[in-house]
């Protein structure tokens, strides 16, 4: 059964079959937003971008995978591509963007892994329709088992905010876990909240 995730919890990467959780998918998924009109309603475009940073055991930057690269330099972490309009018609249950992590292929100078989202147009959180997170063992379009999930869409911390820290993996003795972050922060644009987790999240 998937976590529903915690701000400040911290979980074992441990399978329901008590195997560890090697091959990572980060899935988001969201809606477009409703606007009422004179003539009606129509359908605002959101474009979220979600992106990973890795970083080394004294918080330098080693990587940076989001929609301007795709794939990490030791091609271990895979964006599936940047998606500009989110589900138009409604919540499909498909993950609009999709990072995967493959963490036996990660740089050996990796120990920090996070993960965050940021609205690219400045859409506010509280305005994207059902916009989630979850962590699962699959694919991009193959979910085998979803180990953990974070619902921005319901939790009024995000209001007003266009920035998001889901959570970081770290590494402390050559095993992996996972903390969830949970937080907004006042970041508006990727390269901001990498430099705000490396000061403050890690």
């Amino acid at each position: 059964m998937a976590i529903n995730l915690e701000k400040g919890q911290r979980i074992n990467l441990e399978k329901s079959n008590g195997s560890k959780l090697q091959n990572i998918c980060v899935g988001i998924n969201w809606g477009a937003i409703e606007k009422k009109g004179f003539f009606g309603t129509s359908k605002e475009p959101v474009d979220l971008d979600g992106s990973c940073c890795i970083y080394d055991a004294s918080k330098n930057i080693l990587d940076t995978v989001s929609f301007k690269k795709l794939t990490s330099s030791d091609q271990a972490i895979k964006h599936s591509g940047d998606d500009l309009t989110g589900d138009l018609n409604g919540d499909d249950g498909l993950d609009n963007e999709v990072i995967t992590m493959d963490l036996s292929r990660l740089n050996s100078n990796a120990n920090y892994v996070a993960f965050f989202i940021n609205s690219f147009r400045g859409q506010d959180f509280k305005d994207i329709p059902f916009a989630s997170i979850r962590i699962y063992e699959g694919t991009p379009t193959r979910v085998s088992e979803v180990f953990a999930k974070y619902d921005v869409a319901n939790d009024k911390a995000f209001a007003g905010s266009v920035s998001m820290i889901l959570g970081v993996f770290y590494k402390r003795n050559d095993e992996w876990k996972f903390n969830a972050i949970g937080v907004p922060t006042a970041d508006r644009t990727l390269e901001q909240t990498a430099v705000t987790i490396q000061q403050n999240h890690l």
